[in-house]
């Protein structure tokens, strides 16, 4: 194999790497359960690539690109600040680290902004040049990317939706505790809480939630529509203010739930000034490897600047 770089999605619940050739071919993908704490967690992945390398042969992989939760300074790979999905997990140096272990130049960045460079190498948007991505799944986050690049803004936080506020308050708080914030709605288990909420019963899985949608249940429905619409409505104010001409869609509630995002869409069309109705809101092909791909052109980037 010619031409392959590591690529590492580290996720509050699972960790996934894999070997993504220059021409966006996964090869040899590998997925374990994340560990408790910060070490554990960077000893694992070291463990990963060291073994897709040592696989694919000597030298064949010249380049590391890692997506991770917080907010990570892109020229230090250092995690500046984090939730409690990773205890312990800020002020983690997660590119020294990795590089140190592995002899390898790494590139480290926010695992939302990592799916969004994954997400606008979809054919469907490759030629917009502004775009916004925005995930949702156990939390909510946001990228912008500009020409084929990522914006990380003076704080690294550039494109971060999850506190905008909101004219509903979430039935759980945001990351931050908060209740009136976009994430505290909108979020995967925000929108079983809702639905517990509404029917005064046990939180269930999202998974039934949206079955029971489909069965014909009202409370179910409105609990995922209402969450949908609510975010399409937040889009349409933020892309009047930032301008880009297309809106990518991905994380698990929007691959999990087939009709969440043209509820989303149809909310953000509606709500959008005339100028940017016309912007298309879309779930990329590149689905659930977006993380992956995204990750692998960090590291053709670091790859370039730093040959091996």
């Amino acid at each position: 194999m010619t031409g392959a770089v590591a690529a590492v999605d580290i996720g509050g619940t699972k960790i996934a790497a894999a070997l993504v050739t220059d021409d966006d071919v996964i090869r040899e993908r590998v997925q374990v359960d994340t560990p408790s704490g910060a070490p554990a967690i960077l000893c694992v992945v070291a463990e990963l690539i060291a073994g897709l390398c040592s696989r694919s042969g000597q030298g064949t992989v010249r380049a590391v690109g890692v997506g991770a939760p917080g907010v990570i300074d892109s020229t230090t790979g250092v995690v500046r600040s984090a939730t409690g999905i990773l205890p312990g997990w800020a002020g983690t140096p997660v590119r020294d680290e990795l590089a140190g272990r592995l002899g390898l130049p790494v590139a480290v960045a926010n695992d939302v902004r990592a799916a969004a460079l994954g997400a606008v190498r979809d054919p469907a948007v490759r030629d917009r040049s502004h775009l916004l991505h925005v995930s949702v799944g156990t939390g909510v986050g946001g990228a912008l990317v500009r020409h084929g690049r990522l914006v990380p803004g003076p704080h690294a936080v550039a494109g971060e939706i999850a506190h905008l506020l909101v004219p509903d308050a979430g039935a759980l708080p945001c990351g931050c505790g908060r209740y009136d914030h976009l994430e505290a709605a909108v979020a995967g288990p925000a929108i079983a809480a809702a639905y517990a909420r509404a029917t005064s019963g046990p939180v269930r899985p999202l998974t039934e939630v949206a079955a029971r949608m489909r069965a014909g249940d009202q409370d179910a429905g409105t609990a995922i529509r209402s969450a949908a619409r609510l975010l399409g409505r937040a889009l349409a104010g933020l892309v009047a203010a930032v301008d880009v001409d297309a809106v990518t869609l991905g994380g698990g509630v929007v691959h999990g739930i087939a009709e969440f995002a043209p509820a989303t869409a149809e909310a953000f069309h509606t709500e959008a000034l005339p100028p940017l109705r016309a912007v298309p809101v879309v779930v990329p092909r590149t689905g659930t490897d977006a993380p992956l791909l995204g990750a692998a052109q960090l590291a053709r980037e670091i790859r370039q600047e730093s040959p091996v």
